[in-house]
């Protein structure tokens, strides 16, 4: 009976990824699964089957995953497991998103809500109480600066109703009534100023920073008051070491998926909210992924990419010709560092994952070296920091390539004017 009870208490942490369709890119819905163990919602299946006659061998009825097909068309039956698991996860999902108001009692352990929602929440949270934080220290540096010497008698009611002051000490404090109100006010600086540096190790390397909003800034900036080194003017960061090699690449609308869409410059790329009606082409991609247009056949190059603004990504490089349904690294003519998440960073060369045990970086610099045939991810912020280095060999020339999680839209990535 124990271990009944243990086995229904046990929490099971899903993600969006994990339930999700690979070729529609939103959660399983009637999901069905191949002999070779892959699975898709049916109507994708079947729509990808009859319209673009994905196979092998002549077998259009081929996994688009791994492009593997039974001799015979397979019957495709319902996984009612995946369809229970996809149902609780959507109604976690809406109950979280619909707030403590509208949502019914917590989940029980065995219904624990999904862990990248919940990280969100956690995070507003914490940047709330932050926002709240410096607002309150704007109020006290404005009071601090309103206030004047008081009068004597002013003073002598304060001291009364503080009643901690002797008569010899009393004496001092009537010569310098200024000095009471200040001190208490640079008392309570000092405490908003702790909580704030306790926030802020909160934050650092998981959350991605909102601007603090523009009068909390004015009040802060009029002030004579020493802020913390987090809160002065950023650094100039200084020049980089491979800016004499800088490009600035652009997205290749050709090859973008339908779950994405690019800025006019083509330098932004971002998780559309819908699918896109792009036309058709055996150059674009299956799945959130996209190549640029340049092809670098020879020389050194070096780009940047501002990942601050998507929670899952992968950058990297690929040939023009990888197929449209693999991701990136998953290929031998592609290779790239992947984040998922904390815990989960990695690189992927020669269909060979690396656990990278790093901080996520903000700004990836990318070093292609094709004369030595090597290829470096740098985190970019006031200097280079090495990520990850590899050799590669390349029979055709190699183009940027991007991969966002089809299903957080509004996620981006911007390709950075390099610093020279």
């Amino acid at each position: 009976m124990a271990a009944l009870v243990l086995a229904t208490s046990v929490p099971v942490w899903l993600s969006e990824e994990d339930l999700s369709c690979i070729i529609c890119q939103g959660l399983l819905n009637w999901p069905v699964t191949l002999p070779c163990g892959h699975s898709f919602c049916h109507q994708c299946l079947n729509g990808l089957w009859v319209t673009q006659r994905a196979g092998k061998d002549g077998r259009p009825w081929a996994c688009p995953i791994c492009r593997e097909g039974p001799v015979a068309k397979p019957t495709l039956c319902k996984n009612l497991l995946l369809q229970n698991l996809a149902d609780k996860y959507r109604q976690a999902a809406q109950e979280l998103e619909a707030g403590p108001e509208t949502a019914p009692a917590p989940l029980s352990p065995c219904r624990s809500a999904p862990p990248l929602v919940a990280l969100q929440k956690s995070t507003t949270d914490v940047i709330q109480e932050l926002t709240e934080l410096v607002r309150q220290l704007g109020h006290a540096v404005k009071s601090l600066q309103m206030q004047r010497p008081s009068s004597g008698s002013g003073l002598d009611h304060e001291l009364g109703i503080l009643g901690m002051v002797s008569s010899s000490e009393g004496e001092h404090f009537l010569s310098s009534p200024k000095l009471v109100i200040s001190s208490a006010s640079k008392r309570k600086i000092r405490e908003i100023l702790h909580n704030l540096e306790e926030i802020q190790e909160k934050l650092r390397g998981s959350v991605t920073w909102k601007e603090v909003p523009e009068e909390h800034v004015q009040e802060m900036s009029s002030s004579p008051l020493c802020l913390l080194p987090d809160q002065r003017c950023p650094v100039p960061r200084k020049a980089s070491q491979f800016a004499l090699w800088a490009i600035s690449p652009t997205f290749d609308l050709r090859s973008l998926s339908c779950n994405l869409e690019v800025s006019n410059n083509c330098q932004t790329v971002t998780v559309s909210r819908c699918r896109q009606p792009y036309c058709w082409s055996p150059e674009r991609f299956l799945i959130s992924q996209v190549l640029c247009s340049q092809a670098l056949s020879s020389g050194r190059k070096y780009w940047e990419v501002d990942t601050r603004h998507c929670d899952h990504w992968a950058v990297g490089v690929a040939s023009w010709g990888i197929k449209r349904d693999q991701m990136l690294g998953r290929t031998k003519d592609s290779w790239c560092i992947e984040w998922r998440g904390p815990g989960q960073f990695s690189a992927w060369a020669m269909v060979k994952k690396t656990d990278l045990h790093l901080g996520r970086p903000e700004v990836v610099g990318v070093w292609l070296d094709l004369e030595l045939g090597k290829l470096a991810f740098y985190s970019v912020s006031d200097q280079e920091r090495l990520l990850y280095e590899c050799e590669i060999s390349a029979s055709s020339p190699l183009h940027p390539a991007f991969w966002l999680y089809g299903l957080s839209p509004g996620n981006y990535l911007e390709i950075k004017q390099v610093n020279s």
